[in-house]
C-alpha cells in the first residue's frame, strides 16, 4: 500500500521522526536546496504537514495553496503563531497542537522564572561563585513574595496551573483575559493597565500572533510601576521589547524574567546588558519527560487522520469536521 505524503518543515525529535517514517512517506522541507520548486513537486501528494516554531519555518497560506489535498498540520508545541490559521481554516485544513502534556513543566518553568527573579539566585550564586561571599560578606538582601500580588496575563491551562502552584505560596492573584471565566474565584480586570497599576508582579501566559503583538507595552510597564516585576513565559512577540528595555534601563519597572524573546535565540544584545533582567533561552516545556509527551501527541494526531479516525487535540479555530 502506498503511505500518504507527509512534508515535515524541520528537523524534529527523533520520536517524531520514526512515528511519522513508519505511516507517511515523508518529505524533508528542509533538506531542500531549491524549496519552492521541491514544494511545487511534492505539494500535490502531501496530505499532512507535520511543524512546529522550533524549525523556524511559517506554514504559510501559499504553501498550504501548493497541497491542494492537504488535510492536517500538526503542530509540535501548544502555541501554534508560526502557521496562518485563518488560510488552514478557509481550506478545511485541521491544525492540532500538543496540550496539556506541557502544562505543568511550563507551569513549574514560571515559578522557577518568579522565584529566580525576585530573590535573584542567579546574581546571588555568581556572587558566591566569584568570591565575593567569602572576600565581601553576604549578598545584598533581595526583593521578595511574602509582600507581592501578582496578576496573570491569559488564564489558561498554564495560566491556572501557575495560580495553583502562587496559592500554595500565599500570594494575592488578579487575572487579565478577554472575557471574565465565570468559574474563577480571582479577581478580573477586563483593562490590563489597570491590572498592571493593581499588582506588582505581572506573569504573561498568553499565545502569540497579531492579535496580542506588543500586548505588554510601554503604558503597561509604567502601571506596574517602580516596584514592578514582569515575567514573560508565552512569545517574545507579546512584549514590546524596545519599551521594556527602556523601562529596565530606566528603573521604571524594578526586574523583569523573562523565557521568550523576539527573533530567539538572537535576543536583543541590550537584554545581556541589564543588571536586572533573568534570562532563560526558551526552556518552558524543555524536559526530556515533558518534550517525548509533546512528540508522542504529535504522532498520535497523525496516526489518528491515519485510520480515519478524529484528531486528539484540533484547535479551536479548525473544529475537526471530517476528513
Amino acid at each position: 500500500m502506498v503511505k500518504p505524503a507527509l512534508l515535515m518543515t524541520g528537523e524534529m525529535m527523533p520520536l517524531i521522526m520514526r512515528g511519522c517514517e513508519v505511516a507517511f512517506t515523508v518529505h524533508r522541507y528542509w533538506e531542500a536546496a531549491d524549496r519552492d520548486a521541491f514544494l511545487k513537486e511534492v505539494g500535490p501528494s502531501v496530505q499532512a504537514i507535520c511543524t512546529g516554531s522550533i524549525t523556524g519555518v511559517k506554514t504559510t497560506d501559499p504553501m498550504m495553496g501548493l497541497c491542494p489535498n492537504l488535510k492536517i498540520i500538526s503542530n509540535f508545541g501548544v502555541g501554534y503563531d508560526s502557521i496562518e490559521v485563518p488560510a488552514a481554516s478557509r481550506r478545511g485544513v485541521v491544525i492540532t497542537n500538543t496540550p496539556d502534556v506541557l502544562t505543568e513543566e511550563a507551569a513549574d518553568t514560571a515559578l522557577g522564572l518568579v522565584l529566580t527573579t525576585v530573590r535573584e539566585f542567579y546574581r546571588a550564586e555568581k556572587w558566591l561563585r566569584d568570591g565575593h561571599w567569602a572576600k565581601e560578606g553576604d549578598y545584598r538582601l533581595t526583593p521578595s513574595l511574602r509582600d507581592r500580588s501578582v496578576g496573570i496575563v491569559g488564564l489558561g491551562r498554564i495560566g491556572k496551573a501557575i495560580a495553583r502552584r502562587l496559592e500554595a505560596f500565599g500570594v494575592p492573584i488578579s487575572y487579565y483575559g478577554r472575557n471574565r471565566q465565570a468559574s474563577v474565584g480571582y479577581p478580573y480586570y477586563a483593562d490590563l493597565v489597570s491590572l498592571a497599576r493593581g499588582v506588582d508582579t505581572l506573569i504573561v501566559v498568553t499565545p502569540g500572533g497579531p492579535e496580542t503583538q506588543n500586548l505588554i507595552n510601554a503604558a503597561v510597564l509604567n502601571a506596574l510601576g517602580p516596584r514592578g516585576i514582569l515575567i514573560n513565559i508565552s512569545r517574545g512577540s507579546v512584549v514590546d521589547e524596545a519599551a521594556l528595555i527602556a523601562a529596565l534601563k530606566a528603573r521604571t519597572i524594578l526586574a523583569a524574567g523573562l523565557d521568550v524573546f523576539q527573533n530567539e535565540p538572537r535576543l536583543n544584545p541590550a537584554f545581556l546588558e541589564l543588571d536586572n533582567a533573568t534570562l532563560f533561552p526558551h526552556l518552558g516545556s524543555a524536559s526530556q519527560f515533558t518534550r517525548e509527551a509533546m512528540g508522542q501527541l504529535v504522532v498520535d494526531n497523525l496516526m489518528a487522520f491515519i485510520a480515519g479516525k478524529p484528531p486528539k487535540t484540533p484547535v479551536p479555530e479548525t473544529p475537526f469536521k471530517g476528513w
